[in-house]
């Protein structure tokens, strides 16, 4: 009976929390075509799209599109190292996604610090994306630099992870957790993703080109972003550092895994809130409600759009991935054995639970070494008191005893900088 009560009581809460923005759009479909056009002639298959193009099946043209991506994928998630890595010093904005009065405020008044001197500033690597689009905006990679004192450093190999808020977030978001790590001695560039904040045109309100009904754009937009955690791995590689991984929180989690199983330098992940297939969790989700709309109104089910976005869903390269951490026959894991968080909560009406549980299965059933850990609330609830803090310890505690198992791996015993993580979290 509680159990019930508390679930009804969640739902609305997770509800209520998903439906307050007025602000979202619903676009149509859009096929997209010429967002995967350079790579579709790259991968030798225009011919057999514009085929299907021709003979008016572009269903079928985009469905060509992602079993090319599939059948080269080391190729649509490859790049060409940038050459212009800068580091650029302003003061931070928030760049808000919604228009809530009290978002608006916060707004204005970090604008009038900002123009009064009176905010901090901050320190951001940017650099020009190798996947182009048509916004200059957006190609100019964005990402803040916290960088860990160097006594945190001390005694052990230099490591830095990559931090990937989740979709539509505002350009303040997860920074708490970035200057956790750093009292860990661990360096974070918190990236902007495709189409958000500093990155986001100014026609849209919020970063709706990341995910949409333009199936196409969404493919780039994912491309993207994987290339670009990659390069600030380059970055970071230059700067002296040696050990790495990436957190990623919803949207920002599915391209963590992708960037991940096509960079063996990923060591540590922590997923926060996992799902198997792009196009289920836009369908199944509420908080994409608007998207599908957009699809059912062109006749589309749940498979089709399954489909149509198969070339990025994470489902399709946990072998891949698997590859990178399994023993050998030996029993002996690689030097790219990856330490994996799966976090995902019980009652999730963004990333239902159904294909959380599918991505635990998946990973058991591909022999990975993984913890999880469960949230008793939904999506976005877990930006809410106390599940925000208990979030914090699960990422935090993980983070810091995955960096401090791959510092021993390289000095054979425990550095002496290390200090308790309950301590450290506490501080």
């Amino acid at each position: 009976m509680l159990k019930e009560l508390y679930a009804r009581w969640m739902y609305r809460w997770e509800t209520e929390l998903t439906t307050r923005d007025e602000n979202r759009v619903v676009r149509p479909l859009e096929w997209g075509f010429d967002w995967v056009r350079s790579f579709v002639e790259e991968a030798g298959a225009a011919a057999r799209v514009d085929r299907l193009i021709g003979s008016g099946d572009e269903q079928a043209a985009m469905i060509a599109v992602n079993e090319a991506i599939l059948a080269h994928s080391e190729q649509f998630f490859g790049y060409d190292r940038p050459l212009d890595f800068r580091l650029e010093d302003r003061h931070p904005m928030l760049f808000p996604t919604n228009v809530r009065p009290e978002t608006l405020k916060r707004d204005a008044e970090l604008k009038t610090m900002a123009a009064e001197g009176k905010a901090e500033r901050a320190q951001f690597l940017r650099f020009t994306s190798p996947e182009r689009t048509p916004y200059p905006e957006n190609d100019l990679v964005n990402a803040r630099w916290y960088p860990a004192p160097a006594e945190k450093q001390q005694g052990k190999p230099k490591q830095a992870i990559v931090v990937m808020p989740q979709w539509n977030a505002d350009a303040f978001s997860h920074n708490v957790l970035c200057r956790l790590f750093n009292r860990f001695g661990i360096s974070a560039l918190r990236l902007s993703k495709p189409y958000h904040d500093i990155r986001r045109p100014s026609e849209i309100e919020r970063s709706d080109y990341a995910v949409s009904a333009n199936i196409g754009r969404t493919l780039s937009a994912a491309r993207q972003a994987v290339v670009d955690i990659r390069c600030c791995l380059d970055w970071l590689a230059d700067q002296g550092y040696e050990q790495f991984g990436v957190l990623g929180t919803s949207l920002g989690s599915c391209y963590g895994f992708l960037a991940s199983a096509f960079d063996p330098r990923l060591r540590v992940n922590a997923f926060n809130h996992c799902s198997t297939s792009f196009g289920d969790v836009v369908w199944a989700g509420q908080s994409t409600r608007h998207i599908r709309a957009g699809f059912e109104e062109a006749g589309f089910t749940q498979e089709d759009i399954r489909r149509l976005w198969a070339g990025i869903s994470p489902i399709h390269f946990y072998e891949r991935y698997a590859g990178l951490s399994r023993p050998n026959t030996q029993g002996l894991k690689p030097d790219t054995a990856k330490k994996i968080l799966l976090v995902y909560a019980t009652y999730d009406l963004t990333f239902p639970l159904e294909y959380s549980l599918e991505v635990v299965k998946a990973f058991t059933e591909s022999g990975m070494d993984f913890e999880r850990r469960v949230l008793p609330c939904g999506h976005y609830t877990t930006g809410e008191t106390p599940f925000q803090y208990m979030d914090g310890w699960f990422l935090g505690s993980f983070v810091y005893r995955a960096f401090r198992d791959l510092a021993k791996e390289n000095v054979g015993s425990e550095p002496e900088s290390v200090v308790s993580e309950r301590e450290l979290i506490s501080q």
